[in-house]
């Protein structure tokens, strides 16, 4: 079992940023992938950013070049960096962790924590 919690979200201006941070606990957390998924009202979740437990990353199209995705395994966090922040980023963020034999979208979750980008 996992536990995860997402803190940092909030109210930023367009052209802001905001970093998230996914604190894990309850396993052993180098072991799983990380993921940022974000949902924004009327719409489907989706993929924002994605690390695996050797590093490997990959970003949505939509965040690439704004976002930047890490880890920490000795704090068991995962983080978001985002830049240059848009109103189309606003969404409820969501952490994920899922283990080496898990397909993306399965595994554990936190709670969300709610990013709006607005003037």
């Amino acid at each position: 079992q996992v536990q995860l919690v997402e803190s940092g979200g909030g109210l930023v201006q367009p052209g802001g940023s905001l970093r998230l941070s996914c604190a894990a606990s309850g396993s052993i957390f180098s072991i799983y992938a990380m993921a940022w998924y974000r949902q924004a009202p009327g719409k489907q979740r989706e993929l924002a950013a994605d690390i695996t437990a050797g590093g490997s990353i990959t970003y949505a199209d939509s965040v690439k070049g704004r976002f930047t995705i890490s880890r920490d395994n000795a704090k068991n966090t995962m983080y978001l960096q985002m830049n240059s922040l848009k109103p189309e980023d606003t969404a409820v963020y969501y952490c994920n962790a899922r283990g080496p034999a898990s397909p993306k979208g399965r595994g554990y979750w936190g709670q969300g924590t709610q990013v709006t980008v607005s003037s």
